[in-house]
């Protein structure tokens, strides 16, 4: 009789009624399911590693089919590890790695060959043809990408260009193309959709971000057939129910979007300036930028952000990706052996009160927005007879948050918005730190919050507004909650001379490898 009174937040809060969303989060080096209370609150988690083949110098592949098996696996164990049914869970999200791609048989459902990772840079030839043949402004101009071998589009032409009957069966709708949320989809559906989000669809290099469809100059420009492509749909929305026999109940797959942009909506970032950054391997920050697509003047991507129903605008976003920066940190570790652990790095950075004057510029694989300099190579700079690992190490730091600030500069003069505050999320948002020494160089307040699984979080949250789980984006923005807030604290002519010295470095670095 109890229940019987309690308000349907506080019977969605207790996972009541299906208030459970079950996150599928497939990333580049695991497949991981996280299981959300309508509180935004984690009740379970799995994970399974999932393996690279690196067949040639630059190459990176990966099996489709484990990509499938382990995201299953994940998702069953952390059902098991909640002690809930199927029946409990009112809507299932996806978040996945971009770019990467996976060709398939269509009446078998098998994988045709290896899936191109996102990182393998095989097909630069291709890019390169196409900018000689003076097609970049084209490509630019309608999918907001710089042409490049990251995005999807000279994967799958690569992948056509050299297997002439695969080229064949493609063309007749028999080899299907998507990227790994598109394949995922397949598999759950029980291969009766094939389908995609306009997230990553928009990060294939072969989609129109304004009229949101599949660009057909571009695909006559690698001899791409479209009858490969998937659908493409709003983020937040029914896609399919699940085969029944996979989870033990058909469940309503209900969002999806790319790992990014999936991070950007868990983070409540849904006003323009509204920017988080990502601290990984390396960092992707993305800035909300409003229902128009916003050219970049700075080097940056225009990208769709998500897209919440059919009959509602897509939202756009400005990406900045930065090449080191956990990276940075594993080098101190395994190249230098200056720490033995990554979580080292604070307190041996905490133990001088600043660097120096040693700066680091971690251009360990050329440096990425907004320099996009392929040639530039890490450089020390400043060293003394009295420099020692402690500032090395909190060079190391600086030089994290200070590549965030060259691509939050650029953001702001391209959006014209100013950053108010930047959320933070990924592995090395929890170094305090760091992110004290973020907020001092940006001069704006860094904000961490207390879920920072924010990619599965924002593909739960995509799932849940469809489902009705969550009423709508205002309620999502009540869920977020602050774990801790970083104010800056350095004096003006304190961050002045860090950044005038950081851009001196750069400088130097720039072009190294140049012959």
């Amino acid at each position: 009789m109890a229940d019987a009174v309690r308000t349907d937040a506080e019977k969605r809060d207790a996972g009541a009624g299906g208030g459970l969303v079950l996150a599928l989060d497939q990333g580049t080096t695991s497949s991981r399911a996280i299981l959300f209370a309508a509180d935004g609150g984690v009740r379970a988690v799995a994970q399974a590693p999932v393996a690279a083949r690196y067949p040639q110098p630059g190459w990176v592949e990966q099996d489709a089919e484990e990509l499938w098996t382990t995201t299953l696996a994940t998702a069953r164990e952390a059902l098991a590890r909640a002690g809930v049914a199927a029946a409990d869970v009112a809507a299932v999200g996806i978040a996945n790695q971009r770019e990467t791609t996976v060709l398939w048989d269509r009446a078998t459902g098998a994988p045709v060959a290896p899936a191109i990772v996102w990182q393998s840079r095989q097909t630069a030839p291709l890019v390169d043809a196409l900018v000689g043949r003076g097609m970049a402004e084209a490509y630019t101009r309608t999918t907001g990408l710089v042409p490049d071998a990251y995005f999807s589009a000279t994967k799958v032409a690569w992948l056509l260009d050299g297997d002439r009957e695969l080229r064949r069966r493609a063309e007749a709708g028999e080899v299907l193309f998507g990227t790994v949320d598109a394949w995922l989809l397949w598999k759950l559906s029980g291969g009766t959709l094939h389908a995609t989000d306009v997230t990553n669809a928009s990060r294939t290099m072969l989609f129109d971000i304004r009229r949101l469809d599949w660009a057909d100059d571009l695909l006559a420009d690698l001899a791409i057939p479209r009858a490969m492509l998937p659908e493409v749909r709003p983020s937040s929305g029914l896609f399919c129910a699940t085969a029944s026999d996979l989870l033990g109940a058909e469940l309503p797959v209900a969002g999806v979007a790319g790992d990014q942009q999936a991070a950007l909506f868990g983070q409540a970032c849904f006003a323009p300036g509204e920017a988080k950054n990502t601290y990984g391997t390396g960092s992707f920050l993305l800035m909300q930028t409003g229902a128009e697509a916003t050219v970049s003047s700075h080097k940056l991507l225009t990208t769709v952000a998500w897209r919440t129903g059919a009959d509602v605008p897509a939202q756009y976003a400005l990406e900045g990706a930065i090449f080191v920066t956990g990276a940075a940190v594993q080098w101190l570790r395994d190249g230098l052996g200056v720490i033995g652990e990554a979580a080292e790095v604070e307190a041996l950075a905490a133990s001088v009160p600043d660097s120096g004057g040693v700066v680091f510029v971690p251009a360990l694989a050329g440096l990425g927005a907004p320099h996009w300099d392929p040639d530039a190579r890490g450089a020390v700079l400043g060293l003394t007879r009295g420099s020692t690992a402690g500032h090395l190490a909190r060079a190391t730091l600086e030089a994290i948050a200070l590549q965030t600030k060259d691509v939050v500069e650029a953001m702001a003069a391209d959006a014209g918005v100013p950053l108010a505050e930047l959320r933070v999320d990924g592995g090395a948002a929890a170094n305090d730190l760091l992110m004290q020494i973020q907020a001092d160089v940006l001069g704006v307040p860094v904000v961490r919050p207390e879920v920072t699984e924010t990619t599965a979080l924002g593909a739960a949250y995509l799932a849940g507004l469809a489902v009705g789980v969550w009423r709508d984006q205002e309620e999502v923005r009540a869920r977020w909650r602050v774990d801790r807030r970083f104010e800056p604290t350095m004096g003006a002519g304190a961050r002045e001379r860090l950044v005038g010295d950081w851009r001196r470095a750069v400088e130097r670095a720039g072009g190294w490898a140049t012959p």
